[in-house]
Formats: C-alpha cells, sequence, structure tokens
C-alpha cells in the first residue's frame, strides 16, 4: 500500500464522551459492512465486562477504507485508571481525535489523555460530540478545549486545531454548528481526516524498526504483538531479533502476519512502514520490545509509563470455604495468572511477598485492581484480597503520597454535605463554578481519601451527583484520614442464616446477606451501626411453645440486605479484614477468624 495513503489516528476523550460510538458510524458508513449483514453495537468493546459496564476497557486496533485511503483506528479507554493502556498506543498514531461532548466539555480525564497527546506532539483535531443533546452548547465547549491546551501549554502549531462538530449517534458530522442537515454523513469528519492527520514517516527500505505496543493472545497461535512498522519492511518467515526491555537480544522467526480490517485481522504476506499489524511467532513478548534487524539492529527508546498508586495484596483462599467454588487455587497458578496480566498492562505490577503468603499487586487506582480481579473470577480463580493502600515515596527525608485532581457535578441542595464530606478527607478546594443547575466542584485531595467515597459520595447526593478524578502528581502527606468510622457484625459460629435471627439484627446495622446463606465464624454479615465489631448468631432460631396469643406472634418482615458489589467490598473493609473471591460468591471475613 502506498504510505501516503495510510493515516493511523487515535480517537482520545474522557469516559461515555462517545468514542465506541464514533466507531461504529465508521464503520458503518465506510461501507465495511454489506447493506443485509448484522453489526452489534460497540464493535470494538469485545469483553464481556466492557458491554456489561459501558465502558472501554482495553485499547483496540480497527481499521476501514475510505475512497482510496486506508485509515487505522486506536479506540482508547477514557477511565484514567487504564492510562497506561494510552500512553503505549498512542505510540502508534500519527495524529489523534479529541472527543468531547457538547454539553459537559473537557472534563477531568479529557485533560489526563491529552496531556499524553501533546506530550509526543501528536497533531489533534478536535470532535466536539453530541451536539444533537438538548443542551448542547458547542461553541462554549470549542473555547474550553482552547483554554485546556492553553493551560497545557500546547506550541502554536497545535493550538491552532480544526473543529468538527458531530453526532455519533446520529451518525453524521458537520464543518460549523449551524450548517444545515442536508444529509446524514460523517464524511466531513472522513475529509478532515484525510487533510489534516500527516500519512506516517518512515523509510520501508530502511532497517526494520517495529515496537510492540500492545498484547492480544489467539487460541492457536499464541500471543500476538502489535505495533506500527517504523521503518523497513517485515515479511512471513523472516529471522529478526526481539530487543528486550533489559537489552539483550533474542532472535526469532516470523511466522504470521495480521492486518486490521473492521475489529478482525486479516493474515498478509509482509508490512513496510507505516503498518499497523498484529506479529506471531514469539513466546516471551512484552510490550515495548522492538523487533529488528539481526545483522544491524536498532532498538526503539522504551515507553515511560506512570508509576502505580495503589497496592493490594492477593493471597490464597484458606477460609473455611476454600475450594469448593474454584479450579484455580494454588499459590503458583495465582501466580502464573498474574505474571501473565503484567506482560500485555505494563501499568501493572506484581512483587511476591515471599514465604507463600501471596502478591504485592500495583496498579493506577481501584477501578483497575477491580477489573483484574474480575477477569481472574469469571476465569474459575479462587483467592483473597486486602483493603488498598496508597504507594507512599521518601523524597529529601520526607514522605510524599499521591494526590487526584477531583472534580464532582452536583445540584446546590447537596452541596453543603459534599465539601463538609471533602473537607473532613482532607481535601483543598481548588475552584468552584455554576453550570447550568449544577454546582461544579474542584479538588485536590488524597488518594486514599478517595477509596471508598463513591458510594458516600452517591448517598450524600441521592444518587444525583457526578464524580471523576485523575491523578495529579504527589506532594505531603496529608496526616490521619478515618475513612468507615463503624464496626462489622461478625458471625459466632458456623451456621446457616435464618430470618428470624435476622428480623432481629436489623436494628443493629446494616445487613449484607438473606436468609438461607451459609456463613462461617468470623464472615462479616453486615455493617454495625456504631463503633466496634459485634459477635452475633445469624442462625437463632425462635423458641416454639405450645402457647399462642394474638398480637405476640409478630410477622417477620426482613428489610432487603444491602448487596455489596466488588468494587463496594473492597472499598469497605479495613486493614483486618479481607474479600474472599470465587467464581460464584464474594464474601467479607475478618483476617484472624
Amino acid at each position: 500500500m502506498n504510505q501516503k495513503q495510510i493515516r493511523n489516528i487515535a480517537i482520545i476523550a474522557h469516559v461515555d464522551h462517545g468514542k465506541t460510538s464514533l466507531v461504529d458510524q465508521f464503520f458503518k458508513q465506510s461501507g465495511m459492512f454489506r447493506d443485509n449483514q448484522a453489526m452489534a453495537e460497540r464493535v470494538m468493546d469485545s469483553m464481556d465486562l466492557e458491554k456489561e459496564r459501558g465502558i472501554t476497557i482495553a485499547a483496540k486496533n480497527g481499521s476501514f477504507c475510505y475512497k482510496d485511503y486506508w485509515i487505522n483506528i486506536i479506540d482508547t479507554p477514557g477511565h484514567a485508571d487504564f492510562g497506561g493502556q494510552v500512553e503505549r498506543v498512542l505510540r502508534m498514531a500519527d495524529g489523534c481525535l479529541l472527543l468531547v461532548d457538547a454539553q459537559e466539555g473537557p472534563m477531568p480525564q479529557t485533560y489526563f489523555v491529552l496531556k499524553k497527546a501533546l506530550a509526543i506532539s501528536l497533531p489533534t483535531l478536535v470532535v466536539i460530540n453530541k451536539i444533537d443533546k438538548p443542551a448542547a452548547r458547542p461553541n462554549w465547549a470549542v473555547d474550553q478545549v482552547f483554554d485546556l491546551f492553553a493551560k497545557l501549554e500546547a506550541p502554536d502549531d497545535l493550538l491552532d486545531f480544526p473543529v468538527i462538530y458531530a453526532s455519533a449517534k446520529g451518525g453524521y458530522a458537520l464543518n460549523n454548528a449551524e450548517d444545515s442537515l442536508d444529509s446524514a454523513s460523517m464524511d466531513p469528519l472522513f475529509e478532515k481526516i484525510i487533510a489534516f492527520i500527516p500519512p506516517p514517516t518512515g523509510d520501508p527500505d530502511g532497517i526494520l524498526q517495529l515496537q510492540v505496543n500492545t498484547i492480544d493472545y489467539s487460541p492457536y497461535l499464541g500471543k500476538l504483538g502489535i505495533g506500527k512498522v517504523v521503518n523497513g519492511t517485515i515479511n512471513i518467515n523472516q529471522n529478526i531479533v526481539v530487543a528486550k526491555r533489559d537489552g539483550s537480544l533474542s532472535p526469532v522467526r516470523i511466522s504470521k502476519i495480521f492486518k486490521f480490517e473492521r475489529d478482525q485481522k486479516i493474515p498478509i504476506e509482509k508490512a513496510q512502514a507505516g503498518e499497523i499489524v498484529a506479529v506471531a511467532g514469539l513466546d516471551d513478548i512484552t510490550v515495548g520490545v522492538t523487533f529488528t534487524d539481526p545483522e544491524n539492529p536498532k532498538p526503539l527508546p522504551l515507553i515511560d509509563i506512570d508509576p502505580p498508586t495503589i497496592a493490594m495484596h492477593f493471597i490464597p483462599n484458606d477460609s473455611p470455604f476454600a475450594g469448593q467454588d474454584g479450579q484455580f487455587v494454588t499459590s503458583r497458578q495465582i501466580e502464573d495468572r498474574l505474571f501473565r496480566e503484567t506482560l500485555g498492562d505494563v501499568a501493572l505490577q506484581v512483587d511476591a511477598l515471599g514465604g507463600g503468603a501471596g502478591f504485592k499487586v500495583s496498579g493506577r487506582g481501584e477501578l483497575h485492581l477491580s477489573i483484574l480481579i474480575e477477569k481472574m473470577r469469571r476465569e474459575g480463580f479462587e483467592f483473597q484480597v486486602t483493603r488498598p493502600v496508597v504507594i507512599m515515596r521518601e523524597e529529601g527525608g520526607q514522605t510524599l503520597e499521591p494526590y487526584e485532581e477531583l472534580t464532582i457535578d452536583v445540584e446546590e441542595n447537596y452541596q453543603g454535605a459534599v465539601i463538609e464530606k471533602l473537607g473532613s478527607l482532607k481535601g483543598q478546594m481548588l475552584e468552584m463554578n455554576r453550570r447550568n443547575e449544577m454546582i461544579r466542584l474542584s479538588y485536590k485531595i488524597p488518594t486514599r481519601s478517595l477509596i471508598g467515597f463513591r458510594s458516600e459520595f452517591l448517598t450524600l447526593t441521592k444518587g444525583m451527583g457526578i464524580m471523576n478524578y485523575v491523578f495529579a502528581g504527589y506532594g505531603p502527606h496529608a496526616g490521619e484520614i478515618t475513612n468507615r468510622t463503624r464496626g462489622v457484625l461478625v458471625a459466632k459460629e458456623g451456621c446457616t442464616t435464618v430470618a428470624y435471627a435476622l428480623f432481629n439484627l436489623q436494628e443493629r446495622g446494616t445487613l449484607f446477606l438473606d436468609p438461607g446463606v451459609k456463613v462461617y465464624r468470623g464472615q462479616i454479615v453486615g455493617e454495625h451501626s456504631r463503633t466496634g465489631d459485634l459477635v452475633v448468631n445469624p442462625a437463632k432460631g425462635k423458641k416454639l411453645t405450645n402457647m399462642r396469643a394474638s398480637g405476640s406472634d409478630e410477622n417477620v418482615i426482613l428489610t432487603p440486605p444491602t448487596k455489596l458489589s466488588l468494587e463496594d467490598c473492597i472499598a469497605f473493609i479495613n486493614d483486618d479484614e479481607l474479600v474472599e473471591i470465587t467464581p460464584k460468591a464474594i464474601r467479607l471475613r475478618k483476617r484472624n477468624l
């Protein structure tokens, strides 16, 4: 393929601003699907967890043909916890589409992903999406994007960015927000991509350089390394060397090369500079390695990734119910799975604790680690995790801790409760603005203050508040912070819960379990209404007599128990408690039974 007719673009945005929906329209309108071919929504969200949660977790590659041009797309996650994905895949792009919601404007994660794109001087095409929303204000959104570019000290050539107005849901794009909608088409956006995004540079006749930015798995071929051919040409059965992260060189032979069509991989014979491909034939491949020429190796610079900010311990399950549900329960099986995850996720770090005590797993945030836990749970793993702790640093004799920039949108009548709570969590207010009927609060707050804060925030705002945060850097240690002030209800012995006993326990706190559930000694069955833990008997039955009296035999009316999600459980526990993870159940327990 002619290199001048290739465009490599990354789509970056805040979570839920429409990246994956826009990619759907690209595939649909470029003619990549037959008229009678069924097309699923959110084609690029291939993982079950992505479809369930409606977010992109892993960066994906796809492509489509428009006129005589081949456009490679990299769909990136919008959530800051998966920022490690964004940092490395931007290396494959020659330009990016920055998607911004026409009503909300740039959000915290917009700042994060744009900062990464500007750091490597990627030309940026701004797409103001969702212009069909009733409260859309596209011109205001453009002004906010310009302010964001200026705040990030973008160079002058990038400050003069082109703007397209679009509705990914409606399937159309306009050059000006005031243009009439004559035909629902993405053509103005396609034309702008071809005109503005430069073709890839690189010499097809030069020394081979291909850096692996993403790892994929095939049940038939094993690991696939995905990256852009920066220089040279790569062929099937070619002998190359892999320049590893430690500087060593390992000879390998290329067995298969794939290019991307839509979201599918198509086998090809060779690829040259500028093309994005997936390569098979390597067993110990990791992100960041370079495929290069054996005679004259020229590795590319390694990818720098922001360090992890939160760590948890993954330990083998030793509860009385251990081994009942899981297929993989041993420390060795957990270790193999965790280290396999680090090959594809460079933002994740795994260290053995020694003595068979488990593993310290460090990541970007609660969501980053909880997605890993959920993936392992669905694969049949059984294990336990500890409370997340932030990773401190020592610099110049001073202890530093990670801080987040927190942005909250809340109705005016709830702002007092939110401000009071954030003050107790050592948050520092940066600014406060009114946006339509909502108040926007910006805070700088320690990362550990936000562990478990989301559920309390939803309670404070009656579910009407929106919170987003992004890593802001390290700062001075903020001192003691108390997240949970109440104790728990702990089962006295192994038993099956009984409705009558739970009815009598309701006034002591909030229950987490239904009647008829098996529990073991030391398992947490609810949250106490006061400080301190309370040992309870959830199987205590009613004493039966042959006496009856109208009025004294009350009906047992149970309040529905509070069902905690995996993220809720992780955020709820204290240092002396564990979350037991099995394929069929998530339980809370005391560390010492």
